[in-house]
């Protein structure tokens, strides 16, 4: 633990639902819906407060938050005027500190330890953020302030919306020991049934294990769960993050369930794939296909080569390889995906891509 550090969350609340009301005053206090329309197979990016009454959020097929709210309005996502946005708050930030991390177009870590602004308060420096960002954008964003980023983005979301939360190096310990293990950042679904299977319901439970046995049970991520779990987070901010990954899925309106027909349909978002690759320099060693059955279930498969692989003419034998993995031919499809990891020559981004697809 480092308690010198002085690190912000700050996450922008129901990001773009709330453009959407912003640009469209008569949307204002309505359940909207950003993402697919209902009568298509496509999923709910985001959703304002008055939506997630009724049980909405993101990656909900838009059929099912139609059912659950009938009221709701549909809107397709408008990415460029969401970017816009995302740097007028970007510039916010920089004001404070050049130690900015955007984790996405709607929320970033600083690291505010050296800022001379406020005497050095990082919570104070937190505040006047948020009254700017709401300032400039007529937007309101939540804030977490600690000593570490894991402590910081929980923070974040303990008061939301337009919230200000901060964990000291005093409370850190405690905070995390009444933590149910499904709120943890870095634990989804999948981990938290794991976990729940093996008795740990809270960090308390976390932090009885050691750290060979999470390894054991959990892979390299087993690391990650011992130190958050001590209240240990030693990650930097950085302002500039390697790309890990490139990728593109698209849904279909139709399940799909030939088997060359769901073959030429990841050749085609290979191909998209490799145009992308090729036009930002970017190699990678590991080719994942991802499929979505039509009951939700989701898998994926994947590769990892000796030498790189940039165009579709590489993907391809490894995606008919992959396939053989698979229940293809046998069960019907909605969602199909590519994405190359391990990349090589990846350059910083600032922020991350959206890379899905809304049909």
């Amino acid at each position: 633990m480092n308690p010198q550090r002085k690190i912000i969350h700050i996450d922008m609340d129901a990001f773009y639902a709330s453009v959407e009301q912003r640009d469209r005053p008569e949307l204002r206090g309505r359940p909207v819906i950003v993402g697919g329309q209902p009568n298509t197979r496509g999923v709910v990016a985001a959703c304002s407060y008055e939506a997630r009454r009724y049980g909405i959020h993101s990656a909900m097929p838009s059929s099912r938050a139609s059912r659950l709210c009938p009221e709701a309005v549909f809107i397709p996502p408008r990415f460029p005027a969401y970017r816009e946005v995302s740097q007028q708050i970007n510039a916010v930030f920089k004001r404070y500190t050049a130690l900015v991390e955007p984790l996405s177009l709607d929320e970033a870590y600083l690291d505010v330890s050296q800022a001379p602004d406020f005497r050095g308060s990082a919570t104070l420096i937190a505040r006047a953020i948020k009254q700017q960002i709401q300032t400039e954008t007529g937007l309101t964003a939540s804030a977490g302030v600690s000593y570490n980023k894991f402590l910081a983005k929980m923070a974040s979301d303990m008061d939301k919306p337009d919230g200000l939360t901060l964990i000291t190096p005093t409370e850190g310990l405690a905070f995390i020991q009444q933590l149910p293990i499904g709120k943890f950042y870095g634990i989804g679904r999948a981990t938290e049934k794991k976990m729940l299977a093996l008795g740990i319901t809270n960090g308390a439970d976390l932090a009885l294990w050691t750290e060979q046995d999470l390894i054991e049970r959990f892979g390299k991520a087993g690391h990650y769960y011992f130190n958050v779990a001590q209240g240990v987070d030693e990650r930097p901010v950085r302002n500039h993050r390697q790309r890990k990954s490139l990728g593109k899925e698209l849904t279909y309106q139709q399940d799909l369930l030939d088997h060359a027909a769901i073959r030429t349909a990841l050749f085609e978002i290979a191909e998209q794939l490799g145009r992308a690759m090729q036009a930002k320099k970017l190699s990678g060693r590991t080719l994942t296909i991802k499929l979505k059955y039509d009951n939700f279930q989701q898998i994926t498969r994947s590769k990892t080569t000796e030498t790189s692989i940039a165009g579709s003419d590489e993907m391809l034998p490894l995606i008919d390889e992959l396939l053989l993995k698979t229940e293809v031919g046998q069960r019907k499809i909605r969602l199909l995906g590519v994405t190359l990891s391990g990349l090589d020559n990846a350059k910083p981004s600032e922020t991350a891509d959206q890379l899905g697809l809304f049909r």
